[in-house]
């Protein structure tokens, strides 16, 4: 694959990353009016490239290439279209276009197999708090609780679905097909190990587990200047040394990261003492046992707390995530097909969690990383190398090839 097509994909994703719920930066969250022109853009390109289009009862977008027999089993490529708020222009989204760039190349040459690239609608979880919807729904998880869940303004997943002109009761026609032959996601990988190490991509081998709680201390509002020290219920004040047990945990453990990156608290003004304070909990490991003894010690660790200060303790479980093993058979064809590139064979796990994660446990799973220059991700300042993606375009073509003559026509 040439520089010219990767520097296609770049175009397209900044492209895309001005179908935004806000003006100035790139936000767009679950089936909001955004994601409906990123729709619109994505499946013109779609079409031009002979691939039948739909938008499946999730939100997601799919475009299917036909294989060579009307039965050719499926193979799935894609990644999410939704971002965090004041996000980068390749976070997901690149490896939706590299999918597409992928059959675009085929130049209408039909393989043993069909291509699917997808467009997940909800990764990132901003809109409800809960992220995967897209790819939950594809394996069969997206269930009635998770439909009722509601976001800030108290509109529901299922209410969502429909004010997209979409109907949730008939989410099971988001289901994958039967028996794929697996499923592959490029992806940037949000950190700084590839560019430190001066490499251009890595095969995912793993990607940790993650567990993700609200953790809400209760105690009493009052005022600020004539409450004693000795008399007070501070809900701040409780979360504040939990927080800072959070940091020391994490410190201690290797391979554990753990954290807090959103506190909101109750009533909000200079001069109250908080009643109530709400801290988000993210812990992460690649061996599940030790993210779950960690989590059931920070647990503790909040009563614990809670109850030298008087207060209460809620605890409420977001996402328990298991760890999830990439699939050997398609690592080892994707790390040849790397090495086939030119790029040097670098395999890694993946500490951010993606789409790949919740399917890997249906069907078989292989992951690439591409290099994300100085680390910088979930920023506007994100970016990638225009080599780089070539590699990466490289290395998909390679896989496609290697997976076809291992099937035969």
């Amino acid at each position: 694959m040439s520089v010219d097509a990767a520097r296609e994909v770049i175009r397209r994703c900044r492209l895309l990353a001005a179908c935004s719920d806000e003006p100035e930066f790139t936000t767009r969250t679950f089936l909001s009016d955004s994601m409906r022109k990123v729709h619109g853009m994505m499946g013109v390109w779609m079409t031009a490239a002979g691939m039948d289009v739909r938008v499946d009862p999730a939100g997601n977008l799919r475009g299917v290439y036909a294989g060579a027999a009307r039965d050719a089993r499926r193979l799935l490529v894609g990644s999410h279209l939704d971002t965090v708020p004041h996000a980068g222009a390749f976070d997901g989204v690149l490896g939706v276009v590299i999918g597409l760039s992928l059959v675009e190349a085929l130049h209408g040459r039909r393989l043993p197999y069909s291509i699917e690239v997808i467009g997940f609608s909800d990764e990132e979880g901003v809109r409800f708090g809960v992220p995967f919807i897209g790819s939950r729904a594809l394996v069969g998880e997206l269930d009635a609780s998770l439909l009722a869940v509601q976001d800030a303004d108290d509109v529901s997943v299922a209410q969502a679905i429909r004010n997209f002109k979409l109907d949730p009761s008939r989410m099971a026609d988001a289901r994958a097909d039967a028996n794929p032959l697996g499923y592959l996601e490029f992806h940037i990988e949000q950190g700084p190990l590839l560019a430190s190490a001066d490499c251009p991509l890595a095969v995912v081998d793993r990607i940790n587990g993650r567990t993700a709680a609200d953790v809400t201390f209760v105690g009493t509002a009052g005022h600020a200047g004539t409450t004693p020290m000795t008399s007070r219920r501070d809900a701040i004040a409780g979360a504040a040394e939990w927080i800072a047990c959070v940091e020391a945990l994490a410190r201690g453990a290797k391979g554990l990261v753990a954290t807090n990156g959103r506190i909101d608290a109750e009533p909000g003004a200079a001069n109250v003492i908080a009643g109530r304070c709400r801290v988000t909990l993210d812990v992460r490991h690649a061996d599940d046992s030790i993210r779950t003894a960690a989590v059931q010690r920070l647990r503790l660790a909040a009563e614990e707390i809670s109850a030298r200060r008087r207060l209460q303790v809620e605890w409420s479980p977001r996402l328990d995530q298991p760890a999830a093993a990439m699939d050997p058979q398609l690592v080892a064809v994707l790390a040849r097909a790397l090495e086939a590139s030119g790029a040097p064979k670098t395999v890694m796990s993946s500490g951010a969690g993606h789409d790949a994660m919740v399917l890997a446990p249906y069907m078989p799973a292989a992951m690439l990383f591409i290099r994300t220059p100085g680390g910088i991700s979930h920023h506007p300042d994100e970016s990638v190398d225009e080599r780089d993606v070539a590699f990466a375009l490289a290395t998909g073509t390679n896989f496609l090839n290697e997976l076809a003559a291992s099937i035969g026509v």
